[in-house]
């Protein structure tokens, strides 16, 4: 850790400064109201371009980076930081888990992967977490049904929510898709 240390959930001490990039700007004010009440010094940029430039003109101790943004991907975010301040805690959050992307993370600086929707708790933990320490097993794991829509999700987003694009790559049928992408979300 940066020489801070937590003290009833809060940071004191050293650098506290924290760099939250995401498009999503009600989660954004969000994050970044509840990361401040918890001690850092926040930044916020809602793109690439603007997150590079910030990173760039004085690279933060800590980041919270989404990994899909309107102009590009985070990871490049995370590069940058990495550039300047090779200490930097920096975790990714996504709503697009995968394997690979979760690696190209960690080989590029990221100490945590987290998938949204994450809460404040979540972030500060992988944030101040002692490089030995693991990540608890989370207490509700999504269901298979969760697992299996949000994967339809992303594929429908890759796809420009092109319903007959989505149904192709997913190898189901048109009108199925249509009932599926109609229901809420499973718990």
């Amino acid at each position: 850790m940066n020489g801070e240390e937590t003290v009833d959930g809060n940071l004191t001490g050293g650098d506290t400064s924290l760099l939250i990039v995401d498009d999503d700007k009600p989660f954004l004010t969000r994050l970044a109201r509840a990361m401040e009440s918890r001690g850092f010094q926040v930044e916020t940029a809602e793109s690439v371009e603007e997150a590079v430039a910030k990173a760039r003109a004085h690279a933060p101790a800590y980041a919270v980076v989404d990994m899909r943004l309107g102009d590009g991907n985070g990871l490049d975010v995370v590069a940058a930081i990495r550039e300047k301040r090779a200490d930097a805690r920096t975790i990714i959050l996504t709503g697009y888990g995968n394997i690979a992307t979760a690696v190209t993370a960690v080989k590029l600086g990221a100490v945590d992967y987290l998938s949204k929707p994450a809460d404040a708790d979540d972030v500060f933990a992988a944030l101040t977490r002692t490089a030995g320490e693991r990540a608890a097993p989370p207490e509700n794991p999504m269901s298979a049904d969760r697992v299996r829509w949000e994967h339809i999700q992303r594929v429908y987003e890759m796809c420009e929510r092109n319903v007959s694009e989505t149904a192709r790559r997913l190898n189901m049928h048109r009108r199925t898709l249509q009932r599926i992408l109609a229901k809420r979300a499973p718990r």
